[in-house]
This record gives C-alpha cells, structure tokens and sequence, in this order.
C-alpha cells in the first residue's frame, strides 16, 4: 500500500514537472556529465569508472533532480551484476509556500516541501521515499536542503517503514582566479536494526565532491568545466552489516572530471 501510494506522488511530481516545462513555468535548469576513476570500493569489485549524467531544475512549484550512473569494473566481474551496472535516483519535490501561495518561513528555515525520492538499479536496489522537505538558509553557502524520508526497499532485503534523513548542500570558496565548489549529500537510514527479518541494517553514506572551476581558470566560461575528487565514506554499505567475513565500511575517493550544458 505505501508502495502504490508513493508511486503515485512520485508520477504526479514527474507528471507536474513536465506540464510546468510545457507551460514555460520553468525557471532554471542545468545538466551535467560526469567521468570518476576510484580503488578501494568495497563488495563490488575493488576499482571502479563511472559515468554520472546528472540534471537539475527548479519549477514555479518545485524543484527536481536525476542521476543515473552507468559502472564499470575495470575488467572484473560482480557477482551479482556482471562487468558493468547502473543505478539512478529521481527525486521532485512539492513546494507547499508556491502551492498555497503562503510563506512558511521560521527561524532558518525558507520553505516546506513534500520531498520524494525513487531509487532504482539493477540488484535489490529499489526504493521509494517519501517525506517532508526543507529548504534551509545557512549562512556562506549556496544551498541547504534538508529532507526527511519514510524509506521502503524493495526486493529480498526489505527496509519498510524505517526513516532516511538526507541534507545537500553546495559552498563555494574563491581561489585564485577561479573557484572551488565543495557540494554533496548525507544519506542516514537511521533505524533498520529493527527490521523484522534483520537483514537490511542502518546504514550512513556521506558522498561529497570538492571542485576547481578549471573552465573559469582558462576563460572558458564559469560553471562549465570542473575537476576535482568525489570522496565516499558508507558505514555498512547497501545496509549490509559489516562483519570479520565481509568489510561493508567503504572509505575511498575517486578523480572527477564534470562538464556541465
């Protein structure tokens, strides 16, 4: 039942984005492609190159955001996946300030949001979240968002009706003639220990990336070509516990390159 529900709040905000773009209520939007080469992975093959296509935009009642990444294993094969997998995430949210034309602003806190979010990949890696969201104004940085989700995984490792917390976050630093942008996510699934079959645990992932704007640097145009590092730090990686047989505690960092257009 929560599963039906939320897939039709995540259709109705795919379904509302789309009408928004065809009525012009767009205001920005951006996409972006991304190439990363990084050791030390753990349960999937050791090192890794992955292709992040990313988009972004913000609606007159909304905001949404995609990835898909497509991974290769550098000539190995997963058990599970084979030489190469892909996974991907869609997540709108409904503002309810723009929806109801009111201002919910208090303290730090700029709007109130419906956040969604659907994860989907090959494996037992399908999700559906659903949750209130935040926008906050913190000082210095470009963007914080802070979104709470009630999480139900899918497959043979169920995580019904458990809580993920999820802030983002971007902060840029003038260096030089350029600029470095420092910008990620925290996933918290907070409580899995008690999932009635035990075997999808709480987890934490932080996943952020730190970038020099190189195509500032060479008058290339700002915002357009970055490099810098994507560091990964998940204690019990796709909630699996970690054990003295199997090392899920993942700590690595990965070489980026990231065109955006």
């Amino acid at each position: 039942m929560i599963r039906t529900k939320t897939s039709v709040l995540l259709g109705s905000g795919l379904l509302a984005a789309s009408q928004a773009m065809a009525s012009d209520l767009l205001l920005w939007q951006t996409n972006s492609l991304s190439y990363l080469y990084g050791k030390n992975f753990v349960i999937n093959p050791s090192i890794q190159q992955t292709v992040t296509f990313e988009h972004a935009d913000k609606w007159k009642y909304g905001d949404n955001f995609l990835f898909v990444d497509k991974i290769f294993y550098n000539g190995e094969e997963d058990r599970n996946k084979g030489p190469h997998a892909f996974y991907g995430e869609f997540s709108p949210r409904l503002s309810f300030g723009k929806m109801l034309d009111r201002r919910f602003e208090f303290g730090p806190v700029k709007d109130v949001l419906l956040a969604m979010t659907y994860e989907y990949g090959e494996g037992d890696s399908e999700a559906y979240l659903i949750g209130p969201g935040f926008d906050l104004a913190v000082p210095g940085f470009n963007y914080f968002t802070l979104n709470f989700y009630r999480r139900q995984t899918e497959g043979p490792r169920p995580g019904d009706g458990v809580w993920q917390i999820t802030p983002s976050w971007s902060y840029s630093v003038a260096l030089g003639n350029s600029n470095l942008l420092i910008d990620g996510y925290l996933d918290w699934v907070v409580d899995n220990d008690r999932n009635a079959r035990g075997t999808y645990h709480a987890n934490l992932h932080i996943n952020p990336q730190i970038k020099y704007d190189l195509g500032k640097a060479l008058g290339w145009g700002e915002k357009f070509v970055y490099v810098g590092t994507e560091y990964s730090y998940w204690k019990n990686k796709y909630g699996i516990k970690n054990s003295a047989g199997l090392d899920t505690h993942q700590n690595t960092a990965s070489l980026l390159v990231k065109v955006h257009f």
